[in-house]
């Protein structure tokens, strides 16, 4: 995840909003109805997945998004991240798939909330073959976020 933050997103890691990838097992192993979901490749983490009861800030994100998926009936997807050289193989996808079949079986969960920053190559693409747009909130600012928020149905077997 670490990796993601340098290499992908140019920034490095931030203390405002990768505090979870310091502390994982404090924020999705020992934390009810968080989970994070891993892709191993021998010795090598190769993709991850996390799930947490929470819906997006506002700041940054607008403020009628955070009212809409407020709360703990609300799992955000987190850390959807490959690696490029594993990339197009159907990791992203097997454990997109795996956290929604988690979030389909803990009790309390009626939404999937999920943003990406569409500068990340495929990630747009990605999410749209999986989701449902809910805002663009792209600005044009090739040096900030271009972010579009998007919302997963929690499976009918859930239910």
């Amino acid at each position: 995840m670490l990796d993601t933050f340098y290499r992908e997103f140019g920034h490095g890691y931030r203390p405002q909003w990768h505090t979870d990838v310091i502390d994982l097992a404090g924020t999705y192993l020992d934390t009810p109805r968080h989970a994070l979901f891993v892709a191993v490749d021998g010795d090598e983490v190769v993709g991850t997945t996390a799930v947490r009861a929470q819906g997006p800030a506002s700041p940054p994100h607008p403020a009628w998004l955070a009212e809409r998926y407020s709360g703990d009936r609300t799992a955000q997807l987190f850390r959807v991240y490959v690696r490029p050289s594993h990339r197009r193989l159907g990791l992203a996808r097997a454990l997109v798939d795996a956290a929604v079949r988690f979030i389909a079986e803990t009790p309390g969960y009626e939404q999937i909330y999920l943003h990406t920053d569409t500068r990340v190559p495929g990630a747009e693409a990605f999410w749209r073959s999986v989701a449902v747009e809910v805002c663009d909130a792209r600005d044009g600012d090739p040096d900030r976020n271009q972010t579009v928020h998007f919302e997963i149905p929690v499976p009918a077997f859930a239910r």
